[in-house]
């Protein structure tokens, strides 16, 4: 047998997947960590807890799947954006990694925002301008810590800290590299403007490298560990995100990836990159012949999570003592309100919010309560604000990339029929539910044996995404919606003026 692992270094954990060469899951393996959230806007992890994570999953699914030596033709990977890692002179970490979720470099988001500086590096780069972004980041250390930024020998995220401690070398595809807001995506180098704006050099950055390149010759003592002679390739793949619209067969023009997560992103394939006039939207690579355009959003199925924790604890109680999943119970409470939830609105903006308003102030409401209004149609209207917004991201999609054909749908949300069929109705869209298993790590395996030379083409992934199901919108549902979301766009622009003076209320007077 051949086979290729995908590895997901992902936020909250890193997942591996053993397939055979026809994108068959033959063992899987999950391994969790740590979110730091010491001060306020931090979102920290580890990165030694991230690399031990990689080489357990990876040990695992070797394991599971008896792989036999000579049988594994390559180790591909996918890895979450925006992250940032810190090395001083003797390669040492500096710092933990700052995951995209860490707000603290918003005021220098907004300075950039405001100075003009930021529209000219975006349409360079592709990055909007948001404290997610290395850029906003680095930027934030140097002035707030400058002691740690004068220490700095490398500014690297966690793939390539993961592909260091594995080779010894730093190296950092185009994927990861279009999301830090440094890399020029027409000229596929460093943008001078960016690192002249940081006061660093390409020195301190790593090496550049195409997604499907490749390297041998891993640290022996993690080959022995994991049963990986030195030959096997592995492939630096590219980010979670393009890679989930690789792996859910969403790769064709007009065929749109929407992913809800703890986060959630809308995302479309096209031929060449392209900004948005506006700074909306990201362009992201998958390879240098392949670019991805969407939006990404805070707030998915963390939202759906805060409802059942903070308005629905009876009901948490209750399905533990049963052992059923709280979310299930939600969803049935939630089926029995009808579409628009007899016209209460909800706003999701729980942790601020990236696409499509990219406003790391902003915060949620509830609009349009009344005495009629109970918490299932709280539960509902929250479902629903979550898909507003990813509406409104596919709506500046449009604008750059025409209108979607089809939607190929994933994500933790996917397993609800409720949420499934609420995405039809809102998108007016055929909705499609692919079987692929982890579809970033399936994406991440397929470029692996792209790379390799084991498939001619990507669209080879057709062959190996399933269909579960197939949504289609109803009528009476999106008919309400229509009504709807003219308000709910409207009162997102009354309010998003308020965002920043309760959000500084808050920062003083809340603990």
């Amino acid at each position: 047998m051949e086979y290729m692992i995908g590895v997901d270094i992902g936020t909250t954990s890193t997942k591996s997947v053993l397939y055979d060469m026809k994108g068959k899951v033959i063992a899987h393996a999950n391994s969790g960590y740590q979110l730091y959230q010491d001060v306020p806007d931090m979102a920290e992890e580890d990165p030694e807890d991230i690399f031990d994570a990689v080489i357990e999953v990876l040990g695992q699914v070797i394991r599971k799947g008896k792989v036999q030596k000579g049988e594994l033709k390559g180790v591909s990977f996918s890895s979450a954006m925006h992250s940032l890692i810190l090395m001083d002179q003797d390669d040492q970490p500096l710092t933990r990694a700052i995951t995209w979720a860490d707000n603290r470099a918003a005021k220098y988001s907004e300075e950039l925002k405001a100075n003009g500086i930021g529209a000219e590096i975006y349409a360079k780069t592709g990055t909007p301008i948001h404290p997610m972004a290395p850029l906003s980041k680095i930027l934030w250390i140097k002035n707030e810590k400058p002691d740690l930024f004068k220490k700095t020998k490398k500014f690297i995220d966690l793939k390539t800290y993961i592909f260091f401690r594995l080779f010894g070398t730093y190296k950092m595809e185009y994927s990861i590299a279009s999301a830090t807001g440094m890399f020029n995506i027409f000229k596929l180098k460093w943008e001078p403007q960016a690192l002249d704006l940081l006061g660093i050099t390409t020195d301190q950055l790593p090496e550049l490298v195409e997604p499907t390149d490749t390297i041998t010759g891993i640290n022996s003592n993690y080959g022995k560990v994991l049963g990986i002679t030195k030959d096997v390739p592995f492939v630096f793949g590219a980010s979670d995100g393009v890679l989930s619209n690789l792996g859910v067969n969403a790769i064709d023009p007009g065929v749109v990836a929407v992913t809800i997560g703890t986060s959630g992103a809308v995302r479309v394939v096209v031929d060449k990159p392209v900004v948005d006039p506006n700074g909306r939207l990201f362009c992201y690579a998958l390879t240098k012949d392949k670019w991805v355009v969407g939006g990404p959003v805070n707030n998915g199925g963390i939202v759906f999570r805060w409802v059942k924790d903070q308005l629905f604890a009876p009901e948490k109680i209750t399905a533990e003592q049963m052992q059923v999943s709280t979310y299930d119970i939600l969803t049935q409470i939630a089926e029995k309100i009808p579409a628009g939830s007899d016209g209460l609105l909800f706003h999701p903006y729980l942790g601020g919010e990236r696409a499509p308003i990219w406003d790391a102030y902003a915060r949620g409401s509830f609009f349009g309560l009344t005495r009629k209004h109970t918490r299932a149609h709280m539960v509902r209207a929250a479902l629903e604000g979550i898909v507003y917004n990813l509406y409104i991201v596919m709506l500046t999609i449009e604008g750059v990339a025409g209108k979607p054909k089809s939607i190929q749908a994933t994500g933790g949300f996917a397993r609800s029929a409720l949420w499934r069929q609420m995405l039809a109705d809102i998108f007016e869209q055929d909705v499609t539910i692919p079987e692929s298993f982890e579809s970033s790590c399936l994406g991440a395996a397929v470029l692996g044996m792209y790379a390799l030379g084991y498939i001619d083409d990507l669209s080879a992934v057709k062959d190996m995404v399933g269909v579960t199901d197939v949504h289609k919108p109803n009528e009476e549902n999106f008919q309400v919606y229509r009504e709807l979301l003219p308000i709910w766009i409207r009162l997102s622009r009354v309010l998003e003026p308020e965002y920043k003076s309760i959000a500084e209320f808050q920062k003083k007077h809340v603990k």
